[in-house]
């Protein structure tokens, strides 16, 4: 970030300082006191687990200029510190976020959704990166925390950001899109997600759809095209916008759609695009990122020569060769959606090679009343993809194996486990040579783990 002066953070937050703070700056954004560096603004922030507020003194010790604090918090042993004294230190991380992205005048995309949106982000930054200097997250930093440290951590030389914005509870993408003020707002698409937080779908429509209200004068919201209920709502809210997706009214359509699991093609009009990752699902999310980068003025030419050399995405689709295996990492989270679009590759892997399929399912998590019910239809998806074996880590994803129990036809091999870790243990006896490997579940599950020990065993 470029170096920004103590006075304009206070009039930013609105903290109270009993110090003198003329003349004094600061050149860096820290929440954590371990990677302080000498001239950072420390905020010290409470999660779950800690409070920034226990390793102030080891922040200003590494050199920090001053330190956002809680009102209420304790401070003893640091009246010779400038302290900025706030009701919420996250809350004042999203003010002054807002006031820094307003004074930097780069652009901003945001991307929501309830699958995709690390991957369009991926995506429209790699594209957009040929032309531009573009700045976007390392990780899914896509909440009130992550969202203000992506653009607080853009340069002077930035000219375009590119951030996720999250939500597993109504509210929380209007907050976001308040503080990232988006020039471009696109939504991938609607899925039951979270719904322990939303209820239901309508709900989650409305709360992607308010990713909208950041937008300024001139600004674009681009909604996925293949899903009536984004554009209906739109329509009825009043909002405008434009559209990408399979179908012939979307402004931003793509053709001649061709999958073999492992890459996709399509059409830009007459331009085909060739795109190295796994599953259907990422032609939806490289429409997602053309309808983007072409408001940014990006030929559909330039799009699709810069899509060929797209690096694959960690844990999301991501095809592994682990000795003899191949093996499909899609362990970062997961949804009906997204577990669907999972399935697809591995039965069109397993059609198109002859070799075994093997199914590591973690639970779904966060999805309220509905756990159980969608579960059970994730267990008949298994069963109509015909995959030959089910390992099931969790209460959860062993309903899913009953439910493919239930529905298979054919030989269907089922192995439940407690958890991960029990899973783990077993695979040794379980998966064997050219298997192909689908590893899939939401956070909870920790299924990485699963491909570490594919790596142990056969790599």
């Amino acid at each position: 970030m470029k170096e920004f002066s103590i006075t304009a953070l206070i009039q930013a937050t609105g903290a109270k300082v009993d110090a003198s703070t003329a003349n004094s700056v600061f050149t860096g954004i820290s929440i954590d006191s371990r990677t302080v560096k000498p001239g950072d603004c420390f905020f010290a922030v409470k999660g779950e687990t800690f409070d920034g507020h226990d390793y102030l003194a080891e922040a200003f010790a590494k050199g920090a200029a001053c330190a956002v604090v809680a009102e209420t918090a304790g401070t003893k042993g640091l009246d010779d510190k400038t302290l900025l004294k706030v009701d919420d230190t996250i809350e004042a991380l999203g003010r002054f976020a807002r006031e820094y992205r307003r004074q930097m005048g780069f652009k901003v995309i945001t991307i929501t959704g309830s699958a995709g949106k690390t991957t369009t982000r991926q995506m429209a930054a790699h594209v957009l990166g040929r032309r531009f200097c573009v700045h976007q997250s390392p990780k899914s930093f896509n909440n009130n925390i992550g969202v203000p440290l992506t653009l607080l951590s853009a340069g002077t030389e930035t000219e375009i950001v590119v951030a996720e914005l999250g939500s597993n509870h109504p509210g929380e993408i209007a907050n976001l899109t308040r503080i990232a003020l988006p020039d471009i707002a696109v939504v991938t698409n609607v899925h039951p997600a979270h719904l322990e937080g939303f209820g239901n779908l309508d709900t989650i429509v409305a709360e992607k759809l308010s990713i909208s209200e950041g937008l300024g004068p001139g600004g674009t919201m681009i909604v996925n095209a293949d899903f009536p209920s984004l554009v209906a709502a739109c329509r009825s809210k009043g909002i405008e916008f434009v559209t990408f997706g399979k179908t012939e009214t979307a402004d931003y359509q793509g053709r001649d759609i061709t999958s073999d699991g492992l890459t996709s093609r399509f059409s830009i009009g007459s331009v085909e695009v060739r795109l190295g990752l796994a599953g259907a699902g990422n032609v939806e999310n490289a429409l997602a990122a053309w309808a983007a980068c072409s408001r940014l003025g990006v030929k559909a030419e330039d799009f699709a020569q810069a899509l060929r050399s797209l690096p694959g995405v960690s844990m999301r689709a991501e095809i592994l060769e682990i000795g003899t295996l191949t093996v499909i990492n899609d362990c970062y989270n997961a949804n009906p959606a997204s577990m669907a679009n999972a399935l697809d590759i591995l039965a069109r892997l397993q059609a198109r090679t002859g070799r075994r399929s093997v199914f590591i399912c973690g639970d779904m998590g966060e999805l309220g009343p509905r756990s159980e019910s969608l579960h059970i239809e994730l267990g008949a998806s298994i069963a109509r993809a015909k995959i030959h074996v089910v390992v099931a880590a969790g209460r959860l994803a062993g309903i899913a194996a009953a439910g493919a129990r239930d529905n298979a036809e054919y030989d269907l091999q089922i192995r439940c486990f407690e958890d991960g870790p029990s899973a783990c243990n077993n695979l040794a006896e379980i998966v064997k040579d050219y298997d192909i490997v689908l590893v899939k579940g939401s956070r909870s599950a920790r299924l990485e783990t699963a491909v570490d020990k594919l790596k142990e065993l056969f790599a």
